[in-house]
């Protein structure tokens, strides 16, 4: 059985923390003094698949004091790299007996333990890393990003495009007035179908009347599920097709919109829309639709024009543009902002961003505004290991990637609802459809602290 993590020694270990905090300098908030030659004590939840060439990778000058896994054998390559580092297959057990020896922690789970794991973690005082998407539900990102607030720490979401080049370069274009007024922005993605399935044949649970999978040794399902309601193994759900899975995961939005969204929703300030519309496939209560279009509507925000934006996904893509070569197909991913003078496109994860067709960004080249955004160096993760170290605020901080991740998930609640739907952002409620707002939070299994 889990072992229970108690709010008295969520406290108990806060306090560790605290004297912790004389004997590793580095260890609590970043607010200048700390020589970014010190390394960081880091504890990561998660060091199997995405995480062995993320979090792993990237942290790999800082050092290294626990890992944490449920399956050994998912795990099993970052800890022949690191067989010092201790070992955990619960992360309360983690920061309940570490609490005070650790400055930052990194969660790469699938999406439904983001939100404990994250907010755990906060509450002792820690840096927080999160894979993207930051939650599984709107409630959630809320309140993370109100936790993160609070304790005055340095947090940074896994959607690398944001420290890009090319994110910067088009929000400084659509600032300078470059592409005019942008009313349109379209987005797709080739996932689900080339990456995991979604929709039929998963309509209905599993029959396991007649027998029970075997559950691998070297995991832990238990563990594993979490939060989640428990029910029955099936080995369906792993490695990696739990995305597909409303329980566990977010669906191709959950996956993608935080990297092909991020940029109109950071150039655009989009914020948050007032109506959401999905039309999608083979959408049932166990799975996220075998493909999706969604079409969020933006009111005018400031100086900046409404905008409808398109979401594509399962294959789906949108009408080339007119200045679009028609010798080229559209890429499998990528995005296209509209303008009244230019229309642009953004990659996958918005590196890079260029006027279309290509005679028109020679024709331009000399007028385009000079760079005014810094730059990063070193991408994501070195952002935030210098925030954590004294440096700036990482751009894809909590209190800006809750913002993201709730535009993402509430194209879900649409798909859910399968009407649609209008949306009051400050009272963080679907107006016309009440039965919707149960697709914002999420029914816990207790032990979690959450």
């Amino acid at each position: 059985m889990p072992l229970p993590f108690s709010r008295r020694q969520f406290l108990q270990s806060a306090g560790l923390a605290s004297v912790g905090a004389v004997a590793f300098p580095s260890i609590m908030r970043s607010q200048g003094g700390v020589s970014p030659n010190n390394k960081l004590n880091v504890a990561c939840i998660g060091v199997g698949g995405r995480a062995k060439g993320g979090a792993v990778k990237g942290l790999s000058g800082e050092n290294f004091v626990a890992f944490c896994d449920v399956d050994d054998e998912r795990a099993a390559a970052t800890y022949t790299m690191y067989p010092d580092v201790q070992r955990f297959r619960d992360y309360r057990k983690l920061l309940d007996q570490l609490g005070n020896k650790i400055d930052a922690v990194t969660v790469t789970t699938p999406d439904h333990m983001h939100f404990p794991i994250a907010m755990a973690a906060l509450s002792l005082g820690k840096h927080v890393f999160c894979e993207k998407p930051l939650t599984h539900t709107i409630e959630e990102a809320r309140r993370i990003s109100a936790k993160a607030t609070e304790m005055k720490v340095c947090t940074q979401m896994g959607n690398q495009g944001h420290a890009s080049d090319g994110i910067r370069t088009l929000k400084e274009w659509i600032d300078a007035g470059v592409l005019g007024d942008v009313r349109e922005v379209h987005s797709w993605t080739d996932r689900p179908g080339k990456v995991w399935p979604q929709g039929s044949p998963y309509n209905k649970p599993a029959d396991h009347s007649k027998f029970l999978p075997v559950v691998p040794k070297t995991l832990d399902w238990d563990l594993w599920q979490g939060i989640a309601q428990p029910r029955p193994y099936d080995a369906v759900y792993l490695p990696f097709n739990w995305r597909g899975f409303w329980e566990y995961g977010t669906g191709a939005l959950g996956d993608m919109g935080c990297h092909l969204l991020d940029a109109a929703n950071w150039a655009l300030e989009l914020n948050a829309p007032t109506h959401v519309e999905a039309i999608s496939a083979f959408a049932n209560k166990l799975t996220g639709p075998a493909s999706s279009i969604v079409t969020f509507k933006f009111p005018a925000r400031g100086k900046l024009a409404p905008v409808t934006l398109k979401w594509y996904d399962g294959g789906l893509i949108p009408p080339p543009p007119r200045d679009w070569d028609p010798a080229k197909p559209l890429p499998d991913n990528g995005t296209l902002f509209v303008g009244s003078k230019a229309t642009a496109f953004a990659n996958l994860y918005n590196a890079k961003v260029t006027i279309i067709p290509d005679s028109k960004m020679l024709e331009m080249a000399g007028s385009l505004p000079a760079p005014t955004i810094p730059r990063i160096e070193g991408g994501h993760f070195a952002e935030w290991i210098r925030a954590c170290k004294g440096g700036p605020a990482a751009g894809s901080r909590f209190e800006v990637a809750s913002k993201l991740t709730e535009l993402c998930l509430l194209s879900n609640v649409a798909v859910r609802a399968g009407r649609p739907i209008e949306w009051d952002a400050a009272g963080m409620s679907v107006t016309n459809h009440p039965e919707a707002n149960e697709y914002l939070r999420t029914k816990y299994r207790p032990g979690f602290g959450v």
